[in-house]
């Protein structure tokens, strides 16, 4: 029997009331991303970036003082399932980039369903984007060298605003990272499998989350929602190299490795890596395994601006 959460109308409900309740732990969760990962210590500068759709906050994580050039900047996109907001969540691995990769890193308070459905988000990201390529100069940090990744939603918001980039020819993105991302929003969630009995997205969440984000189920095969459907198409030749990061144990991971053969075929993938024995969304809580990601990710975000 089809889940009542494919309902937009009870999606909705239900999304807010999620997020009522991750808000009312925000403090909480705030304060423990902050106590993570001590040996990268660092303060986060807010900035407000003007967007079409609004304005949106983004925090600025710089790397250690040292002379020379600007440097390059990353905008990174929290998970949440395009209903939650949760930038600092990410505050750890933003503190990590920062002084591994030697970016400024943008940590990006994007607007979420239902208050902001599809395809609203994608073209925030977009203009965030923009905004960053045109605005280094202001804030300390070098615009044409500019990269974009995310976790979950954020990682399709990642390839959504690099898929804009590509159409509109700017700005240059020289490197996108999907990290875990939600990719073919043409399949319910109920139809992609894990090899665990209780993977951590579980049937009920992925209905509410497409639901929410995309009530018209037609409009979920768009290009900018699900680049890893048979749907679509397009030539991609000549779109943002990209790093697609997958985990073995979660149901989003044959989509994942879906998209990342068609960059291939494009000759756009740099790497595709995949997380052994890990579900989705692991970085949250496992330290270890996440510093030994995201390492590698800043490794290859100096690897790219090192030459771009």
């Amino acid at each position: 029997m089809p889940s009542p959460l494919r309902n937009p109308r009870l999606a909705a409900v239900a999304a807010r009331g999620v997020q009522a309740l991750h808000s009312a732990a925000g403090r909480r969760l705030t304060v423990a991303a902050r106590h993570r990962l001590p040996e990268y210590p660092g303060v986060p500068e807010p900035l407000v970036v003007p967007t079409p759709h609004g304005e949106v906050t983004a925090w600025a994580y710089r790397p250690p003082e040292e002379a020379g050039p600007p440097p390059p900047v990353y905008v990174n996109l929290h998970g949440g399932g395009f209903v939650l907001r949760g930038a600092d969540q990410d505050d750890p691995w933003c503190r990590l980039l920062a002084a591994e990769a030697g970016v400024v890193v943008l940590n990006v308070d994007y607007d979420v369903a239902p208050q902001a459905r599809f395809p609203v988000p994608p073209h925030q990201v977009h203009a965030v984007l923009d905004w960053a390529a045109e605005h280094g100069a202001a804030h300390g940090w070098d615009g044409r060298r500019l990269s974009v990744g995310g976790q979950s939603a954020g990682g399709a918001l990642a390839a959504a605003a690099s898929r804009l980039a590509f159409e509109r020819a700017r700005p240059r993105v020289a490197l996108q990272v999907l990290h875990y991302p939600p990719l073919d929003l043409t399949v319910p969630a109920a139809e992609k499998h894990s090899p665990l009995a209780k993977p951590l997205l579980r049937p009920w969440m992925g209905d509410m989350f497409d639901a929410a984000y995309i009530p018209d189920a037609g409009q979920r095969a768009d290009r900018l929602a699900s680049p890893a459907a048979p749907s679509d198409t397009a030539d991609l030749t000549g779109i943002a190299p990209a790093v697609v990061i997958a985990c073995e144990h979660d149901i989003l991971r044959a989509e994942a490795r879906r998209y990342a053969d068609r960059l291939e075929s494009a000759g756009a993938l740099v790497a595709y890596r995949e997380i052994p024995d890990r579900d989705h969304g692991y970085d949250i809580s496992d330290d270890a395994t996440g510093r030994e990601t995201y390492t590698w990710i800043a490794k290859l975000l100096r690897e790219t601006h090192a030459t771009a």
